[in-house]
């Protein structure tokens, strides 16, 4: 068995379109474990929790009032891979999270679905793929294909998907570069969309929040005794949009927002 524990502090500032600010501070935090059985089959669990404040400032499209504040994530994911012939591997990986406002009912937050991979593994230790997910979050259906990368083009640069467990998410790609000193640089864009259930007494009484952005970002890190890795994010989040809807996702008003600043760092520890 392979375990993991990530710690994820995260921190982002807009100016919103129509007037007001929103700063956003939080922690997402991850744990799991895999066991190889070799061949390319392989069996886990993750842990997910996040804790998001969204702190707004005359928020003028909103009526002046903040549209949500504290959203806790929690829920698990439980990924499985099978081996097959010549490199190939499929895998599944059902997950079942809780999206929620403070003060909002747990039975009606749910967001889940899977995830579903095909990919081949070349003998010089590149990995090309694809992947689809599919999800029920919160009075939406998705379904989200995407590449599955990682491919080595000589000894220092890396074309992959970025860190699951980083800031940012994994829905994108990124292009790392590999220093003498152990340190990685590496540039990269994803696709984030969060929706959570929205608190009971709040102004849209159990209705949906979504946060969606599409962040470009720098990335360093390094790897220490074998074990720990830090990751250290800058950038910004680009096209971003604050939507809420009632209780059955009928849309109730929208907010865009400029270009907002994004900083962030991971640290994950291995054993």
């Amino acid at each position: 068995w392979q375990s993991f524990i990530s710690v994820s502090p995260v921190f982002e500032t807009a100016n919103l379109d129509r007037g007001g600010d929103l700063d956003v501070s939080g922690v997402l935090l991850r744990g799991g474990t895999v066991r190889n059985f070799g061949g390319g089959t392989s069996a886990g669990i993750t842990l997910n929790y996040d804790y998001t404040d969204y702190s707004f400032n005359n928020p003028v499209a909103f009526g002046g009032v903040a549209p949500w504040g504290v959203v806790q994530r929690y829920g698990f994911s439980v990924p499985f891979t099978y081996g097959l012939r010549d490199g190939w591997a499929v895998g599944v990986a059902p997950s079942f999270d809780w999206f929620e406002e403070d003060g909002a009912n747990s039975s009606d937050a749910l967001a889940w679905g899977a995830t579903f991979s095909a990919v081949k593994r070349y003998g010089n230790g590149n990995v090309l793929g694809i992947g689809v997910g599919a999800f029920d979050r919160i009075e939406e259906t998705a379904i989200i294909p995407f590449p599955i990368v990682s491919w080595r083009f000589g000894e220092r640069w890396l074309l992959r998907n970025p860190l699951a467990a980083g800031p940012t998410g994994p829905a994108g790609l990124e292009l790392d570069y590999l220093f003498d000193n152990g340190w990685t640089l590496g540039f990269g864009t994803t696709y984030r969309k969060v929706r959570f259930r929205l608190s009971d007494n709040g102004p849209a009484p159990n209705g949906v929040g979504e946060f969606a952005g599409v962040p470009v970002f720098l990335r360093a890190a390094n790897t220490f005794a074998k074990t720990y890795t830090l990751n250290l994010y800058a950038g910004v989040v680009a096209g971003g949009q604050l939507r809420v809807e009632d209780p059955s996702g009928n849309g109730l008003r929208q907010e865009d927002f400029d270009l907002a600043p994004l900083l962030g760092l991971n640290v994950t520890a291995r054993f």
